[in-house]
């Protein structure tokens, strides 16, 4: 690529990135609400019965979970007694993730949520031994240099697991759908600018999750794991967190 065809890809990658902050920030209040409900319900459970399935029995481990909101993660897997750190790119999400550690009593010395970039992350080489993510590849200008960085941050022996979902190609059909339960009170505005967003982005256009592997094997991971029925087990109920995406899981150890 060209020093121009770069710096214009930069600033078109940064007009984006601005574009989901200001996304997030006018959705931060209604998402701790949604997600407080998660934490209360059964699908809270559902949600730790699928991690738990890569994480030793009794061992507490030090996660990194990228693109955290509000807190969700932070909540149930820090009541697990493990050590988590959660970063989100938008500072009224990380806000709201601090109020939900502080609702819900936990130590802020070993669960804690800062402001950091998920393309560019501020640790140290090997220093987590779980990172997991949820609806946030997506919305990444730069998802292979992402997926580096994940890599250059675990320990060796590290895990990744990522869960995602194609959200832009059928975005004309599911994005409105009455049954997208988990966009119950979203406005039509704030629907349209999501589906703006996903236009505006290169991995929108690629065929997921087989690309993901492709770049991780580049990227140093290997005994990676393509679960594509994971949505149709934790949202087979059309429940208030109801999407009707299919969500796949991503397991990759570096």
């Amino acid at each position: 690529m060209s020093r121009l065809r770069r710096i214009a890809f930069e600033r078109q990658s940064k007009r984006v990135k601005d574009r989901v902050k200001k996304y997030w920030k006018k959705r931060a209040e209604s998402f701790y609400e949604l997600r407080q409900d998660e934490i209360e319900s059964k699908k809270a459970e559902q949600w730790l019965e699928e991690i738990n399935k890569y994480i030793p029995n009794g061992k507490k481990l030090n996660i990194l979970d990228i693109g955290c909101g509000t807190g969700f993660f932070e909540i149930i897997l820090g009541r697990q007694g493990h050590t988590i750190t959660g970063i989100d790119l938008t500072p009224e999400m990380v806000e709201k993730g601090k109020e939900m550690i502080a609702a819900y009593g936990l130590n802020e010395e070993s669960v804690s949520i800062v402001q950091m970039d998920a393309e560019k992350l501020e640790f140290s080489d090997d220093t987590f031994d779980l990172i997991i993510s949820r609806n946030l590849t997506w919305t990444l200008p730069h998802p292979i240099e992402a997926y580096a960085e994940w890599n250059r941050v675990l320990k060796p022996g590290g895990m990744m697991l990522n869960y995602d979902a194609e959200y832009a190609k059928n975005a004309h059909q599911n994005l409105y759908s009455t049954e997208n339960r988990s966009h119950d009170g979203v406005s039509q505005e704030m629907k349209e600018e999501c589906h703006k967003i996903y236009h505006m982005l290169s991995i929108s256009n690629l065929s997921r999750p087989q690309w993901d592997r492709e770049v991780l094997k580049n990227a140093g991971f290997s005994k990676i794991h393509i679960d594509t029925t994971f949505g149709d087990r934790v949202y087979k109920e059309k429940d208030r967190f109801y999407i009707p995406d299919r969500m796949f899981e991503i397991m990759a150890q570096k």
